[in-house]
């Protein structure tokens, strides 16, 4: 059921998506091309806050801030899945897998690489700033508009 807690949580992590996503480009390098990766990451945000954080809303401050933190977990895991799954298509276009084995076992290893390559302190404060702000604001959207 759409709630006004929903929205706010899928607007929070969309924007959550969005900044963080801007602090990654920069960590690659410059030949690298991204392509929709910001496009993808919010749409994966807005997907996390209704799903994972709107219907657990309206339980109080601590458990809105977990809720963020959840959230937030949920978008960095199903970023880093996407993304690896995205980047091993791109290589398995270009014959660079012997089997399907091989490439399903890849895209383990590709998200393991960018989690290593992003997790810095910019990115994880930035991370935990939205987690705890989208919690907060998906609190005060459930008592606002019950």
């Amino acid at each position: 059921m759409p709630t006004g807690s929903r929205l706010l949580c899928a607007v929070c992590l969309a924007i959550v998506g969005f900044v963080v996503s801007g602090l990654i480009i920069p960590l690659f390098p410059e030949r690298t091309n991204f392509g929709n990766f910001t496009n993808i990451n919010m749409a994966l945000g807005a997907l996390c806050g209704w799903i994972v954080m709107g219907p657990r809303t309206g339980h109080g401050v601590s458990s809105g801030i977990t809720n963020g933190i959840t959230g937030v977990a949920a978008l960095v895991f199903w970023a880093l899945f996407v993304q690896g799954c995205y980047e091993m298509v791109r290589l398995a276009m270009a014959n660079r897998y012997k089997g399907p084995f091989e490439a399903i076992v890849a895209v383990f290893e590709i998200a393991i690489d960018y989690s290593l390559s992003i997790f810095t302190p910019t990115v994880l404060g930035a991370l935990l700033v939205g987690a705890v702000l989208s919690g907060l604001a998906g609190e005060v959207a459930a008592r606002r508009w019950r």
